[in-house]
């Protein structure tokens, strides 16, 4: 039988930070995707590295590394962690770009929120680098894909 108590409401509605003091460390991983609808000349831009504001690609995947470190700072209920590993990748694919996003760290809880914040700051980081040119991006399908923990 499941509880399906919100753990993030205390008994009178308020919020709450779950306490994970007493599940052990393991490790834990997450995946997650996103991806960004161009025009073919904003694709084209792109891949030719003539986008006025630098390198799209390669800032969206520092621009979304950046943002798993700091998700406990936007997601108020979100515990801090610290990450051994984030990594985000970029690559033009017909019709935008598909961003793919793994975090790990060894912690008490899980590394999604961080994948997903990854992501979707990636994204939104070619949509400031590209808005200039196209007026009609579009963000969709982000999601997670995958969340492991094993045992130390």
């Amino acid at each position: 039988m499941t509880d399906n108590k919100f753990t993030h409401i205390d008994k009178d509605g308020k919020a709450n930070m779950v306490d994970v003091a007493h599940k052990d460390p393991q490790i834990r991983e997450a995946k997650a995707s996103g991806k960004i609808l161009l025009s073919p000349t904003t694709i084209e831009l792109i891949r030719d590295n003539d986008m006025k504001k630098g390198d799209v690609l390669t800032i969206a995947e520092i621009a979304g590394i950046q943002a798993a470190k700091q998700t406990s700072n936007l997601i108020p209920l979100c515990h801090t962690l610290m990450i051994t590993k984030a990594e985000v990748k970029c690559k033009l694919i017909d019709n935008g770009v598909q961003v793919n996003t793994r975090v790990k760290c060894i912690g008490q809880t899980g590394v999604e929120m961080e994948a997903l914040t990854a992501a979707s700051v990636a994204l939104l980081t070619i949509y400031d680098m590209c808005k200039a040119v196209d007026k009609n991006m579009t963000m969709e399908d982000i999601k997670l894909e995958e969340k492991t923990k094993v045992d130390l």
